[in-house]
C-alpha cells in the first residue's frame, strides 16, 4: 500500500501552523502532498494559483512535500493519486468533531483511505487562516503566524 498521503486544505493563507503539520507528517508519509481545493463557491483572499506558489515557496527545502489542487471529493483526489492516508490537523476539540464527522463519511466513501490526525503544538492552538486575515486587515504583526513572504504579501493586499 502506497505511503503517500494527502494535506488538505484551502490555506488562505498558510500558516505557521500548518506549516508545523506538513514538517511532522512529512516524516511519517513519503510523499506528502499538499492539496488546495478548489471551491469555485468561496472567494479567497488569495487564488488558487496565489497559494500553491506560496506554498510551494514555503516548503521548497523539504525532501518529499508536493503542492497541488484538487476539486471534487477529497477520497477520488486521493485515489487519484495512488494514495491511502489523508491528514489533518486538530488544534481544538471543536476541530475534532468536524474533523471525525468528515474522516467518518470519507471511510464511508472510501473505506481503504485512512485519516491520520496530527494535534497542534501548543503554540498553535489558536491559529487559524481566518484569524490571520482579520489580523493583518486591522495591520496587526503577522511575524509570529506565517512565514515571512506570506506577512509580507498579506500587508501588501489588504493595503491595496
Amino acid at each position: 500500500m502506497s505511503r503517500l498521503a494527502v494535506y488538505p486544505g484551502s490555506f488562505d493563507p498558510l500558516t505557521n501552523g500548518h506549516m508545523d503539520v506538513i514538517r511532522r507528517a512529512a516524516r511519517i508519509f513519503r510523499p506528502l502532498v499538499v492539496a488546495v481545493l478548489r471551491n469555485p463557491q468561496k472567494a479567497g483572499l488569495f487564488s488558487v494559483e496565489e497559494r500553491l506558489d506560496l506554498i510551494r515557496k514555503s516548503v521548497e527545502t523539504m525532501e518529499g512535500v508536493e503542492v497541488d489542487s484538487f476539486g471534487g471529493l477529497l477520497v477520488d483526489y486521493v485515489k487519484e493519486r495512488g494514495g491511502s492516508r489523508i491528514v489533518r490537523g486538530i488544534r481544538a476539540l471543536s476541530d475534532f468533531e468536524y474533523e471525525f464527522q468528515m474522516a467518518l463519511m470519507n471511510r464511508r466513501l472510501a473505506p481503504d483511505i485512512e485519516t491520520v490526525f496530527l494535534m497542534a503544538r501548543e503554540e498553535y492552538t489558536f491559529l487559524s487562516s481566518r484569524l490571520v486575515r482579520e489580523v493583518a486587515l486591522l495591520g496587526g504583526a503577522l511575524d509570529d503566524f506565517v512565514p515571512p513572504h506570506i506577512a509580507r504579501l498579506l500587508h501588501e493586499r489588504v493595503q491595496s
